[in-house]
């Protein structure tokens, strides 16, 4: 995990004077866990969670919020601020700012959306398949949430089939248990000896 974030860290600004990295896949796929612990070798980059930006009733419709509240202002070497979804109170909460930084996370589904690619210096994607995801993501969210999840997988359907994200993924983050791999993804260039191994624990390069 380390050295992924030493190699990300190496790389141009994409935004302004930000490195924006972007982790997308289907939901359920372990995401936020990875993108955690991916800020946390980065030293405690920021992390800008989509589920802040998407609300009950713009469930992937909010590139133009996204771009005017965050992606612009950072663009311009300045403090982004955005109101984050709060998903019980189905309401938008007070500002948060998020300043320019050196690597800047952001994770969900949807992150390597094609308005946001211009402005990423690198695209992951979470390599599970989509029913893998979901049965994980339905167990993890309880029944309670049932037609909730319904409604989300026609939305994520319609969203990749016409706006897909793997196909311009520059690294695959496959999850094992112990630890991840990482390696070219379809977008990638460099070829198939780049292929680089991450694990956590006693055998991690870190």
């Amino acid at each position: 995990m380390h050295d992924l974030a030493a190699r990300l860290s190496e790389l141009p600004p994409s935004c302004g004077p930000v490195r924006l990295i972007a982790v997308d896949g289907h939901a359920g796929s372990g995401k936020s866990t990875f993108t955690g612990r991916l800020a946390a070798a980065l030293g405690g980059a920021p992390v800008l969670h989509l589920d802040d930006i998407a609300s009950h009733d713009e469930l992937f419709e909010w590139t133009g919020r996204l771009l005017a509240q965050v992606i612009e202002p950072l663009g311009r070497g300045e403090t982004a601020s955005y109101a984050p979804y709060d998903w019980r109170a189905r309401s938008f909460g007070p500002a948060r700012a998020l300043p320019p930084a050196p690597v800047i996370l952001i994770e969900g589904v949807g992150a390597g959306r094609r308005a946001l690619r211009p402005h990423l210096a690198r695209l992951l994607w979470m390599e599970l398949p989509h029913e893998e995801s979901w049965t994980r993501g339905r167990l993890r969210d309880g029944s309670e949430q049932r037609e909730f999840w319904a409604g989300w997988v026609r939305a994520e359907h319609r969203h990749f089939a016409e706006d897909p994200s793997r196909p311009y993924a520059d690294l695959l983050v496959l999850q094992s248990q112990k630890g991840y791999e990482v390696l070219p993804g379809p977008g990638e260039t460099n070829g198939p000896d780049q292929e680089v191994t991450h694990r956590d624990g006693p055998s991690a390069v870190c």
